[in-house]
């Protein structure tokens, strides 16, 4: 057990859990595609905006809860979709779901988790959606969408930025693969797929398997999926959250809320549930600590007006 005292934020999680985890897993949790720009674009990203703080502002009390679909949670901070979590921890998606839970937040359970919904479903009571790919086995789509229903989850997370993973060459420098004692619980009835091709996500290279879960998924999906829900869905930001101040910035430019995968990947790997639990309240924390000092008492009063971004700085300085 990690001696949770001594973190004092989200990025020594990372620290621990790379000295911690084998190498092919904490690059394949770690790592992005190609240069890894979009990786690091999204911490440059959050550090180039700045706060506008305001004082003789009472904050005595400051709530960080929201609403979410109508929904009441305890922090605009949920936990994303994120695959394979046993690699991280033998209790994987169960000890994040519980953690989540007790957090009083959302947890999204990837489609490709090493735990079934209905396993997580059991944990007990929480909050939780279901995060889905479009396979081009619609019967298939179907069958999870229910099985989620059955299950208690409160909404489906259509993923639609993953026609093809981007060519991740750490993962191809490790020859990442699933190891043989797990397997992605929720794709095992994929029909169109033996049990050897459902334990590997298929890397985009030349030698990738056709049948792999990668191939699997609909690649012709447009913007005509939007016609269903009629701009009645919120907005959220997935990547590159690493601070509550970051939180504060994503939904004072118009998010409704973050989702964050790393930090509890690597809370989870080092010490499980207690690990995404200090995480998520590290973040908490944060946030409200931020709240505060930009003089806001509750989520609904984060506006625009409280930061400054690159752009502003290039128009007040063009009028000087």
């Amino acid at each position: 057990m990690a001696d949770l005292a001594g973190i004092v934020n989200v990025n020594e999680y990372e620290i621990l859990a790379k000295q911690r985890l084998p190498k092919m897993v904490y690059d394949y949790y770690a790592s992005g595609a190609e240069d890894e720009w979009s990786l690091k674009e999204n911490r440059r990203g959050y550090e180039s905006i700045r706060f506008r703080p305001r004082v003789l502002v009472d904050v005595s009390n400051v709530d960080t809860s929201i609403n979410v679909l109508g929904f009441k949670i305890s922090t605009p901070i949920m936990v994303a979709p994120t695959a394979m979590l046993k690699m991280a921890h033998p209790d994987g998606e169960l000890a994040v779901a519980r953690a989540a839970a007790a957090a009083g937040t959302i947890m999204t359970l990837s489609s490709n988790s090493t735990c079934s919904m209905e396993e997580v479903a059991e944990t007990g009571p929480g909050l939780r959606f279901f995060q889905l790919y479009v396979f081009n086995n619609r019967n298939f789509v179907v069958e999870l969408v229910h099985r989620a229903e059955l299950s208690g989850y409160k909404a489906i997370v259509v993923t639609v930025d993953t026609p093809r993973l981007g060519r991740r060459e750490a993962d191809i420098r490790n020859r990442f693969d699933l190891p043989p004692h797990l397997t992605m619980k929720n794709l095992e009835k994929l029909n169109t797929m033996s049990s050897k091709r459902v334990r590997t996500l298929g890397l985009e290279t030349p030698s990738s398997s056709r049948g792999s879960v990668v191939s699997q998924k609909d690649r012709s999906l447009t913007w005509k999926i939007l016609s269903a829900v009629e701009d009645q869905i919120p907005v959220f930001v997935d990547g590159g959250v690493r601070r509550g101040t970051d939180v504060l910035k994503a939904m004072a430019l118009g998010s409704a809320g973050v989702f964050v995968g790393r930090p509890a990947i690597f809370g989870l790997a080092v010490d499980g549930e207690s690990g995404v639990k200090h995480v998520l309240e590290l973040l908490r924390q944060e946030l409200e600590l931020a709240m505060s000092l930009v003089g806001c008492s509750g989520v609904k009063g984060i506006s625009r007006s409280h930061v400054q971004t690159t752009t502003d700085r290039r128009i007040i300085n063009s009028k000087i």
